[in-house]
């Protein structure tokens, strides 16, 4: 079933500026993430996620893209990007890549010209207004940085829309000449090997917002969702739509589609968000109720499950109560807090680098329904740079090895794109993947066998979950049933051991799969679960005997 590879999949995101320099210019580029393939392959990932490596300005980390065709000269050439998806696919790997279609950097040749030329075909790309709009300031998407969603050009005489920074100037998703443009972007690097698309700001991109109601189309604006579906998949089979969409759980038919017509996958945005309240409570029941509102969705589907991303750790689905235990566990600070509502750090340092919390947060996060995917560093538990404005913090350099620049390149420390973290406990020298690889007990070493379990469990990609009643609070019991698989997951969020017991209906024994402690021992389903501090424990179960 090719086409549903996703369902039972590890995607690991990168930025190709970060990972690894080549040619000792201080900027990781194509040619060095080609030569760590070999990273990312042992670790045991099946798909790379590559965050925006097009022209651009960068003043918002390639997301201000200035031509959707090419590759940023700084990174290398279309033809080390063929390169690397052809050592990519030699080794298992499909590639997807990020997809920015809801706007385009100021500084994009459509942009330029249709603020010089009124009558240019590219004027009505973008979202303008003669007029001042009267609600310039309304719907802000970054507090505290970004001022408003209008600014006034004095080239083109007229105000043009921005749902993000005012130098990423919104499409007009409306006009059937930018969706059929998106649609050859599509076909450029689904032809070039390509598996699919992150798309980004997905409820953005279809609202529809500044444009007069008599230019609004009268159709749902998600069945925009099934064209893309549609058009990629004609040109691709295996292609496939991930979508950052921060979705309250009563849109989430709106965007899977009612038979799974439309998007493949999208981040559970919501279910991070409990998961990270969860753990500042040491408390399973917030992950317990978002889960027991989690609609059902089409077997096509599936959820995307992350712990930490590229981007500020969301909490604006939490109550005002709630994101603060959040802020108080994870981000006290102020220079940890961004935009109002996330937290701007890695995983690590959030959980004080303790390795159990780390492991325990992994497994919870590779049990959760759907797709697990992984943040490039946090495999070797990276630290932050919060000397670095806004998300930039968690876009530090690879640490490689304890050698300089932490082995991402030969430049001069200050011709580096970002500084390495060589301060503190997650100084370089200490956290480092050659510091890591093969030894025992390391959180890498821990995360590949955590990785390959959940590769041997396709109930988890599959199959129907059940939360599992404990009588224990702190511990979340999950159990997977798919043909004549059945899985079960047990997370002990709290610093004390408990010991449980569950009807396991048709359960006679269970096998041991993962644990945080070595323990290979059959046991009997009637007997108790006993969980160590921060402890996890999965199992495969296996028919009672008849």
């Amino acid at each position: 079933m090719l086409d549903l590879w996703y369902k039972n999949a590890v995607i690991y995101c990168t930025d190709v500026e970060t990972f690894m320099d080549s040619n000792g210019d201080g900027v990781g580029d194509f040619g060095g993430l080609t030569d760590r393939l070999d990273h990312i392959e042992a670790l045991g990932a099946t798909c790379i996620w590559l965050l925006p490596f097009y022209p651009t300005p960068n003043r918002d980390n390639g997301y201000d893209v200035t031509d959707f065709y090419a590759v940023d000269p700084r990174l290398g050439t279309l033809g080390d990007f063929v390169a690397f998806t052809r050592a990519a696919h030699d080794r298992g790997l499909r590639v997807i890549v990020d997809l920015v279609a809801n706007h385009t950097s100021i500084d994009h040749p459509w942009f330029q010209e249709a603020r010089r030329d009124p009558d240019s075909r590219y004027r009505d790309w973008y979202v303008w207004s003669k007029e001042k709009p009267d609600n310039i300031h309304e719907g802000v998407i970054f507090p505290g940085v970004q001022d408003a969603t209008w600014t006034y050009d004095e080239v083109a005489q007229a105000w043009y829309m921005h749902r993000f920074y005012k130098h990423q100037a919104d499409l007009n998703i409306a006009n059937p000449q930018v969706r059929e443009e998106l649609e050859k972007i599509m076909g450029f690097w689904l032809q070039l090997g390509v598996s699919g698309f992150r798309l980004d700001a997905v409820p953005f991109l279809i609202e529809y917002r500044g444009l007069p109601e008599n230019e609004r189309p009268k159709a749902d604006p998600h069945r925009y969702l099934t064209e893309l579906r549609t058009f990629a998949s004609w040109r691709r089979a295996e292609a496939t739509l991930l979508a950052e969409a921060n979705i309250a759980m009563d849109k989430v038919d709106e965007y899977f589609g009612a038979t799974g017509d439309r998007l493949h996958m999208i981040f559970n945005f919501m279910l991070n968000q409990h998961a990270f309240l969860a753990l500042a409570r040491n408390d399973a029941e917030p992950i317990r109720r978002i889960m027991e509102k989690t609609p059902a969705i089409p077997d096509k589907s599936q959820w995307a499950s992350f712990l930490r991303n590229h981007d500020e750790l969301d909490l604006g689905r939490l109550s005002d109560e709630e994101r603060s235990e959040v802020f108080a566990a994870f981000g006290p600070e102020p220079n940890m807090q961004l935009y109002e509502r996330g937290i701007r750090r890695r995983l690590a340092p959030m959980l004080d680098g303790d390795d159990r919390r780390l492991k325990l947060a992994f497994s919870l996060m590779f049990a959760l329904p759907g797709t697990p995917v992984l943040w490039y560093g946090d495999e070797i538990g990276m630290g932050e740079d919060l000397s670095l404005r806004e998300r930039n913090s968690v876009r530090t350099p690879m640490q490689w090895a304890d050698e300089p620049n932490a082995g991402f390149s030969t430049a001069p420390a200050e011709c580096l794109v970002r500084p390495v973290v060589a301060e503190g406990p997650f100084d370089f020298r200490r956290v480092n993947v050659a510091a890591q690889r093969d030894r025992d007990g390391s959180l890498m070493n821990d995360l590949q066998r955590l990785i390959r379990t959940r590769r041997a469990c396709p109930e988890i990609g599959w199959g129907e979950c059940r939360i599992l009643d404990t009588g224990e609070t702190t511990v979340l019991a999950l159990r997977y049933d798919w043909r004549e698989g059945t899985v079960l997951a047990f997370h002990n969020l709290a610093d004390h051991a408990v010991e449980v017991q569950v009807d396991l209906e048709g359960i006679g024994q269970l096998r041991p799969l993962f644990c945080n402690r070595d323990d290979r021992t059959m046991q009997d389903s009637s007997a108790p679960v006993l969980l160590d501090p921060y402890g996890f424990r999965w199992f495969r179960g296996k028919g009672e005997r008849r």
